[in-house]
């Protein structure tokens, strides 16, 4: 049985989607999505049926002050075509201006697992992967790019770290 990674990410929101204020942030949303789309190793995303992800309700216990939570969840063919796309001119553009838009998070915002290949997780599977991840650190069950785990049934079981250019990208 073949594996693919679930990643979910989210942010927590400065101000509503339609405040000036995130005029970058949603002007960027659908170039951003198509540059997802089209990366090698894309699965498939997070979405209404009108191709809206910002609509998607979930992980409302974890608001706290923001003006809301947004979730950003996809599934990919391996970790290193997640990081290759994550770490792209294309989205890295955008993941540093991310501040501009979201409150920071302490805690543990985006998580990866392994699903076997055609399972498409649900928002609640990514709310109990952040809540472990938060509970315990990286585990087979939930880790990061930083510090990862091969598919199930791999020889290698033991956790692996992320390569340096992902975590310092140029």
């Amino acid at each position: 049985m073949g594996y693919e990674l679930v990643q979910v990410n989210i942010g927590r929101l400065r101000a509503p989607l339609d405040d000036p204020s995130l005029k970058g942030f949603v002007d960027g949303l659908e170039p951003i999505n198509a540059l997802a789309d089209a990366a090698p190793g894309f699965v498939w995303r997070l979405q209404t049926e009108d191709g809206d992800a910002t609509s998607v309700r979930a992980f409302e216990w974890d608001v706290h002050d923001s003006a809301g939570v947004l979730i950003n969840m996809s599934v990919w063919t391996s970790v290193e075509t997640l990081a290759e796309f994550v770490y792209s001119p294309g989205h890295l553009a955008v993941l540093k201006r991310r501040r501009e838009w979201f409150h920071p998070v302490k805690e543990a915002f985006t998580a990866l697992w392994w699903v076997p290949a055609g399972q498409r997780p649900t928002p609640a599977d990514a709310e109990d992967r952040i809540r472990l991840l938060r509970a315990h650190g990286p585990t087979p069950e939930a880790f990061t790019l930083r510090i990862h785990f091969p598919p199930p049934g791999s020889a290698a079981e033991e956790p692996v770290e992320g390569r340096p250019d992902w975590l310092c990208p140029a």
